[in-house]
């Protein structure tokens, strides 16, 4: 199956700021593409590279086999068949909201602007508001008028810049939803912006992190959450601690245990110091009296108990446990590993 977009070594500057730095990607019919990173590191600028408001500096952009964009081609967004979703929503406010879904008609017909709105405001669930302006609806029905406006002409690759960060949370996840079954059952192939990695793990086919500029990892959600190449990927991708080891015979000795790893390299490495992944689901805390780790803080979050756990080293890692438990601020502990297969570890460089 052929990619509907592809970038090849895509490089953006701004001045002397590298905001885009040779970035290679593609999207297939259907999927849906999560740019997770924080904020400035050029999300939002490869969505407008690929949508044409922007020009590349190198590199080049093809969408279905078509050159958009190099180093002297760029052609203009209307001739692109992409549709781009804004945060703002970017309604006309003197426009009623079959006029914003129509203004992308023009090429149209009136009897088939009529029947492409109705598939639309019927596909978005919004049948009965055509008449009102934007002022006069609710954030989730601004939202589902954005996307139908953006369906309205039928593009082959969707761009989503943070839609739902307006929404509370309660109306993102009904959005988020529904917006993932539209794009499903229409085969649209599509780029979603987000610093939510939740988000991006709940709709995502594969994940890119972004963090300044370049792509330190692309795949598929576990696959990025459980084996990430990167301390930054770790960070962005969940919340996570880091245990530091000495390699000794295959494994990481650490103040609590020894551990095996695995490396972005492999299994490897004799002397020298690791850094271990743990995640706050990685380690059963106990009830201890002889134990040598002690609870420093425990904060109930209703479905769950975050405990922070101070080890002999000194060092901490935070822990999930069930909602109920009883382990209170200067219990002393055991921690017991639940992973079955090996930490994630990332080697120190040697010392100069």
């Amino acid at each position: 199956m052929g990619s509907v977009l592809e970038c090849l070594e895509v490089t953006k500057s701004y001045g002397n700021v590298l905001a885009i730095n040779n970035i290679s990607l593609n999207l297939r019919p259907g999927e849906i593409l999560s740019i997770l990173g924080p904020s400035g590191c050029g999300k939002t600028t490869l969505l407008r590279l690929i949508a044409g408001f922007e020009n590349l500096d190198h590199g080049e952009i093809n969408i279905q086999g078509r050159k958009m964009s190099d180093a002297s081609r760029h052609v203009p967004p209307e001739d692109r068949d992409v549709g781009m979703v804004f945060q703002e929503y970017a309604l006309f406010p003197h426009m009623t909201v079959a006029q914003n879904i129509s203004f992308g008609l023009r090429k149209m017909s009136r009897p088939e602007k009529q029947q492409r709105l109705k598939e639309v405001v019927n596909l978005v669930r919004i049948a009965g508001l055509e008449n009102r302006y934007p002022h006069e609806l609710s954030g989730g029905q601004q939202q589902r008028v954005a996307l139908a406006r953006t369906l309205a002409p039928r593009p082959v690759t969707m761009l989503l810049d943070e839609p739902f960060s307006n929404l509370d949370s309660q109306m993102r996840v009904e959005m988020r939803q529904e917006v993932e079954g539209i794009l499903k059952s229409n085969n649209i192939a599509t780029v979603f912006v987000t610093h939510d990695r939740e988000e991006a793990f709940a709709i995502s086919d594969r994940i890119a992190v972004m963090n300044e500029g370049k792509i330190d990892q692309m795949d598929a959600p576990e696959s990025i959450y459980e084996f990430p190449r990167t301390a930054f990927v770790s960070q962005m991708t969940g919340i996570c601690d880091f245990l530091s080891g000495m390699l000794i015979e295959g494994n990481a000795v650490t103040a609590i245990g020894k551990f095996q790893y695995i490396t972005e390299d492999g299994v490897s490495g004799e002397g020298g110091l690791i850094d271990l992944l743990v995640r706050p689901e990685d380690f059963r805390v106990i009830l201890d009296h002889n134990g040598t780790s002690e609870v420093q803080t425990r904060e109930f979050r209703g479905d769950e108990t975050m405990l922070v756990v101070r080890i002999p080293s000194g060092e901490t890692l935070r822990c999930r446990e069930r909602s109920y438990s009883a382990l209170i601020p200067g219990s002393k502990v055991s921690l017991i590993s639940t992973r079955e297969g090996r930490f994630v570890g990332f080697k120190r460089p040697n010392p100069i």
